[in-house]
C-alpha cells in the first residue's frame, strides 16, 4: 500500500496552498485509494490539486472513474503573476508584474488531454483564479521563451475566483456572447482575447464535448455553432 505521505515529500508551495485553501474540516489528506494517492478526501469525492498540465494525470484519472470515483480537478489560472528573480550570489530582486494575465478559458490548453471526460457524471474541474509569484533563476537548463531563466517555484499571493465545471454546457460559458454566428478560430481568439492557438484548443474540446458543431467552411476556416 502507498505511504499516505508520499504525495507531500517533494510537495511545491502553490501545491500545497491551494490544498489548504480547498480543505473543508473533515477532509482527509494523502489518502491511498486504488492504488493512488489523492490530495483531499471529501464525502467520496476525491480532489486532485493539479498546477501543472493535465496529461499526466490521464492514466489516473482513467483507473479511478472507471471504478466509478467522483473527481474534481483543482487547476490554478493566475490572472496576476509577480516576477521574482534570484541572482546567481541568490540575491532576491524587487518582483515586477508580468504583462501576462490569465482567464478561466485558458483551461482549454489543459483539456485538450481528455475533453471528453467534462461528460463523465463523476468527472468535474475547479478552476480557481489566482494571484500567485513566481521566482525564477539562471539554472543552465533550457529556457529559451525566458531568455534562460528557468521557473524555481510558484507560490499562492491570493485565490481572488473559482469557476466550476461539470458538465459540457459549463464550457460554453467561459465563451464570451459576442461571439458571430456562426463563428471561426479567428473570431474565438478575437473574442477571447487569446491567440489563435488557444481558440483552437478551445474548440477542439467544445466539439469532442458535443456543445458545438462544424457547419460549414469559410475559405480554409471551419464555421461552427454552439450546439
Amino acid at each position: 500500500m502507498p505511504d499516505p505521505h508520499i504525495g507531500t515529500l517533494r510537495e511545491k508551495p502553490l501545491h500545497a496552498s491551494l490544498k489548504q485553501w480547498c480543505a473543508l474540516p473533515g477532509d482527509r489528506m494523502e489518502v491511498p485509494v486504488d492504488g493512488f494517492v489523492i490530495d483531499l478526501v471529501r464525502d467520496g469525492l476525491l480532489i486532485e490539486i493539479q498546477t501543472g498540465g493535465f496529461s499526466s494525470m490521464k492514466r489516473k484519472l482513467s483507473a479511478l472513474l472507471e471504478r466509478d470515483h467522483r473527481v474534481r480537478i483543482v487547476h490554478p489560472i493566475a490572472t496576476d503573476t509577480w516576477i521574482v528573480k534570484v541572482d546567481e550570489d541568490g540575491t532576491i530582486n524587487d518582483p515586477r508584474q508580468s504583462p501576462k494575465h490569465g482567464v478561466p478559458a485558458d483551461v482549454f490548453g489543459e483539456l485538450v488531454s481528455f475533453p471528453h471526460l467534462i461528460a463523465h457524471p463523476g468527472f468535474e474541474i475547479e478552476v480557481v483564479m489566482t494571484t500567485e509569484e513566481q521566482y525564477r533563476a539562471r539554472t543552465g537548463h533550457r529556457a529559451w521563451r525566458r531568455n534562460g531563466w528557468s521557473v524555481l517555484e510558484r507560490r499562492l499571493i491570493d485565490v481572488v475566483d473559482s469557476v466550476l465545471l461539470s458538465k459540457p454546457g459549463d464550457l460554453v460559458d467561459l465563451i464570451p456572447g459576442t461571439l458571430p454566428a456562426p463563428f471561426t478560430t479567428a473570431d474565438l481568439a478575437a473574442a477571447l482575447g487569446r491567440p489563435r492557438r488557444t481558440a483552437q484548443q478551445a474548440a477542439y474540446c467544445l466539439r469532442k464535448a458535443e456543445v458545438i458543431t462544424a457547419v460549414g467552411k469559410d475559405g480554409n476556416a471551419v464555421l461552427y455553432e454552439v450546439a
